[in-house]
């Protein structure tokens, strides 16, 4: 019984213990539960902040608690990291900023990076800075927002289009990772990253992988700063390529919202770079992307099924069903169960819609999410060296993306334009 306690304790854990509470407020009350405001030049918008800041001490406080770890110290330096995270929300709320998809965990490792490399980091300023915790929490979180019903939307073809995209993608990715010296377990986030959804399946990746934090951080920057040059890049070459191809307008640009929504790897930069092209094309994009979004799960059980076994391998036998549950990653089953509660939650009509029309119930889990990976990147950021960044390994790391894009641009416009340009209508 003393071992099990203690396996239940381990951060694994201990990070769906914490996260079980958001995720019941979330369904329970979520009009009662702030996001990050915009400005801060109301009392009410300082409010908002400090049931957020009370949320996170608690469940940081108790979290650490739980695993039986310092906790003396921790509420002025979670005000520090919090300050910092909040900064850095702030920043990616800007319209501007917003719409070229640039997410607040940018922001936040800029931020971490400067204080780390202008300043040292005083002790007082470390009881907080537990990144793999927040990112954890985040994950879980992440999952509430995944929900089924939107692979449905996309139809059969979506559904299609998403796997064989995340497939052919992946591990292309993944093999141009290695072939440039790229380490496997940066490989694989790098590959989940490009082939899915961005950032959001980058941190997953990483937390199932094991991935440095240093490298993830680096991998979310290409990412994003990528995306802002593929907001415009992508709706030249559909109004450039698919005029060519199709006659019928309305089906070029759902065509063309199909290429869209597979290659631009933020939902942010999916919805702007869409939205140049064309209004049906920005309708296509978005539900295209949410059914890649889905794949997040899948990819990240495989990820753990593949690093458990192969962590548990012994000289002379294979790696038993206990030994692969041992090292399995628990907070994916946190993951996985928050996305099939709230999926079965919006199934059977129980969630309620905001003024226009979005779910109360999965935005405060995906405020939640946000907010932890916020926190966790102003970790990260301050525990990484500017000479880290430029390191020939992070250049390997590059060009392993820029690859990996060029190829996804190619494959998916082939599996968008057979799929929606040419099957589809033979049904239609």
């Amino acid at each position: 019984m003393s071992k099990l306690k203690e396996k239940l304790r381990t951060e694994d854990w201990v990070t769906v213990w914490m996260s079980i509470p958001l995720l019941l407020v979330a369904l329970l009350i979520p009009e009662l539960i702030p996001s990050v405001p915009s400005t801060l030049t109301t009392w009410a918008a300082w409010g908002q902040i400090g049931i957020l800041f009370v949320i996170v001490f608690v469940v940081l406080y108790v979290g650490q608690a739980i695993m039986g770890r310092k906790l003396r110290g921790m509420l002025p330096s979670l005000i520090v990291i919090f300050a910092l995270s909040l900064i850095a929300q702030l920043i990616a709320k800007i319209p501007s900023v917003k719409y070229y998809g640039l997410e607040s965990v940018f922001f936040s490792v800029i931020l971490g990076l400067l204080i780390r490399n202008l300043f040292k980091i005083p002790e007082w300023m470390k009881p907080a800075i537990q990144g793999e915790f927040f990112i954890k929490i985040g994950v879980v979180c992440l999952g509430a927002t995944i929900l089924f019903s939107e692979v449905m939307k996309s139809g059969i073809f979506g559904l299609i289009q998403a796997v064989l995209v995340v497939a052919s993608v992946w591990f292309f990715a993944f093999w141009i990772s290695r072939k440039f010296g790229v380490d496997e377990k940066s490989g694989m986030i790098l590959s989940s990253g490009v082939s899915i959804c961005g950032v959001s399946a980058c941190i997953t990746a990483a937390r199932v992988a094991g991935g440095e934090d240093k490298k993830l951080s680096y991998i979310v920057s290409v990412l994003l700063i990528v995306v802002v040059a593929m907001i415009y890049l992508m709706p030249w070459l559909a109004n450039m390529i698919l005029p060519l191809l199709i006659e019928d307008t309305q089906l070029m640009q759902e065509v063309a919202g199909a290429w869209i929504g597979s290659t631009v790897d933020t939902t942010s930069g999916v919805a702007a770079s869409s939205a140049i092209h064309s209004e049906i094309a920005n309708q296509s994009a978005i539900i295209i992307k949410a059914a890649q979004n889905v794949l997040i799960g899948v990819v990240a059980f495989f990820i753990a099924i593949y690093i458990s076994a192969k962590s548990g391998k012994g000289a002379s036998q294979r790696p038993s069903i206990g030994i692969v549950w041992e090292k399995f990653p628990k907070f994916i089953i946190g993951f996985v169960l928050a996305s099939l509660i709230f999926s079965i939650f919006q199934a059977n009509g129980l969630f309620t819609s905001d003024s226009k029309g979005k779910l109360l119930e999965p935005g405060v889990a995906k405020n939640f999410s946000n907010l932890f990976f916020s926190l966790a990147f102003v970790c990260i950021g301050l525990g990484t060296r500017l000479k880290e960044i430029i390191s020939r390994e992070n250049r390997r790391i590059l060009w392993s993306f820029l690859c990996a894009q060029g190829f996804n641009i190619i494959v998916t416009f082939v599996i968008a334009y057979l799929l929606f340009g040419v099957v589809k209508p033979m049904f239609a």
